[in-house]
């Protein structure tokens, strides 16, 4: 498969390393408005966290383009990878999948509903597959707790709790965002996103929503604390996530989940174990490496296109479905 990444700033350089690595995928071009700094970049902090790092050499046989209608054009890709600004997702999502491109969209989806559902009918229209890349479900210790959810081993599920904190990002294009103020759809849309996707899968769409939000310097709603609730349940989900704090604010990200027979904590501080608790006793499960979702996602998007079947594990309705929660959380 011939891949094309559009963006080249933390998700743009994470996605190129995995399809470096995986020798069924081939990465034939990088489109980056700012394409004369592209190595420059390599050196740069562009995330809350490593996901990995790229040699510049990895990339002498890659093609470098300011223009994406032109490397469409000129290079066809099977598949383009877009992790670009949120409020550029629709039309650069639109313009592969009318030149005939399968398509990886870094989440958020589109913060128009509209415009969402639009790009699902033109993929569905041209049979191409259109995936929203929502990590959290690729991860091994997000996949253990759903799976312990799914299989009912602990009992029912009672709470679920999911928080995800950062620093206000100042790296990239990050401060010139402080000046289109709410244009990324701000922590709601960009981070928190993340556990309410989750949270929507796993436990499906809330009846109810108590929800309070905060602003910060890129949006109205850069810290979120909220309630879910569900009319035939007592199971009731907590989401509290932001980056309200200073920059070198410490990101982290976790879960604790009450089940009828044991509750689970798991926290990306200390990221490689789920702890399984009852009245007497600790249990440590692995929580796997993180990183491996970002490949994992990559890779099923890939053999999703290479099979001609649409993505069950990921769907563009059911991020769109995330997308529309997210504006329950502003009412």
């Amino acid at each position: 498969m011939n891949f094309v990444v559009v963006g080249f700033g933390f998700m743009g350089m994470t996605h190129t390393l995995n399809i470096l690595k995986n020798p069924n995928l081939h990465l034939k071009a990088i489109v980056d408005k700012a394409s004369e700094n592209i190595f420059t970049k390599l050196t740069e902090q562009t995330g809350n966290f490593s996901t990995g790092s790229i040699d510049a050499e990895q990339l002498e046989n890659v093609k470098i383009y300011s223009d994406f209608v032109e490397c469409l054009q000129v290079e066809k890709p099977d598949a383009c990878v877009i992790a670009v600004h949120t409020a550029l997702h629709y039309e650069m999502t639109e313009m592969a999948l009318r030149a005939g491109a399968n398509v990886f969209l870094e989440k958020p989806f589109c913060i128009n509903v509209e415009e969402g559902e639009k790009l699902i009918e033109l993929a569905r229209s041209k049979n191409k597959v259109l995936m929203i890349g929502h990590v959290v479900r690729f991860m091994p210790a997000y996949e253990t707790l759903k799976r312990w959810i799914d299989s009912g081993e602990y009992g029912r599920l009672e709470l679920l709790s999911m928080s995800r904190f950062s620093g206000v990002p100042i790296w990239g294009q990050w401060k010139d965002r402080q000046k289109e103020f709410g244009s990324s759809g701000g922590a709601l849309f960009d981070l928190v996103i993340h556990d309410i996707d989750f949270a929507q899968w796993v436990c499906g769409i809330p009846d109810n929503i108590e929800a309070q939000t905060l602003p910060g310097r890129l949006s109205y709603n850069d810290y979120v604390s909220a309630l879910w609730k569900y009319d035939n349940s007592n199971l009731v989900v907590k989401i509290d996530g932001g980056n309200t704090f200073h920059a070198d604010y410490p990101f982290h990200a976790g879960f604790s989940a009450r089940f009828e027979k044991t509750s689970v904590f798991f926290s990306s501080q200390d990221p490689h174990n789920i702890k399984v608790v009852t009245d007497t006793e600790t249990i440590l499960v692995s929580g796997g490496d993180a990183n491996e979702g970002f490949a994992d996602e990559l890779y099923y998007f890939a053999d999703c296109v290479l099979k001609g079947v649409q993505p069950e594990k990921c769907t563009p309705e059911s991020a769109l479905d995330s997308i529309r929660i997210c504006h329950r959380h502003t009412y």
